[in-house]
């Protein structure tokens, strides 16, 4: 157990001031995110841009592709928040069937096909693990970009799988980071499923 403990010392000593500003700059996100705010999104964008740059160093392949579809899906969902200016911004809701098919296609269509790029293409080393890390975060994105309560379920399921896979890469901040994520995720949900029900009461 101590050895564990050092070595998450060691990595916390040597990560770098840009760890830190995307570690800091995805805190901010998640918390915007849970706040139900749209400012979430820019600051989304700069965090992910950082991070692409460092986990191309660290070998991790699927996980750069996944925060360049964060990077896409982040302009994407900031333009669909706020289209309509003059029109009530678009609510939190729960996804109906169609959204979920889509979802699950996302989940395991892009895990095999990560999967197949990274044994293929990278000399990745966990692509297993990496690919489904990515899709199952793919799709969490592509429900928070459609205000989708589920958003918050599909993020945590890659949190989850994540955390070991970043301490494993030496890349401890971001594990931390995935961590605190997955801990907002959890109070999101419980936000905004208050939210809906709160509109379903002012509704009736």
């Amino acid at each position: 157990m101590q050895s564990w403990v050092d070595l998450f010392i060691n990595q916390v000593k040597a990560t770098s001031l840009l760890e830190w500003t995307a570690v800091i700059l995805g805190v901010a996100e998640v918390l915007l995110a849970k706040a139900n705010k749209v400012w979430l999104y820019p600051t989304g964008i700069v965090a992910t841009l950082i991070s692409i740059y460092l986990l191309l160093n660290f070998g991790l392949y699927a996980e750069c592709l996944l925060n360049g579809y964060y990077v896409v899906m982040s302009f994407y969902g900031w333009y669909y928040w706020i289209k309509k200016k003059n029109e009530p911004p678009v609510k939190v809701s729960y996804a109906n069937g169609q959204e979920w098919i889509i979802t699950l296609l996302i989940v395991f269509v892009g895990w095999g096909v990560l999967y197949l790029i990274l044994v293929k293409f990278t000399p990745s080393t966990v692509p297993v693990w990496d690919a489904w890390v990515s899709s199952t975060a793919w799709a969490g994105m592509w429900l928070l970009a459609r205000r989708k309560i589920e958003n918050w379920v599909l993020l945590n399921v890659s949190n989850l799988f994540a955390i070991p896979l970043l301490y494993h890469k030496n890349l401890a901040m971001f594990a931390v980071l995935t961590l605190i994520l997955f801990i907002v995720a959890i109070f999101g949900y419980i936000e905004w499923r208050r939210i809906i029900r709160k509109e379903a009461i002012n509704a009736g």
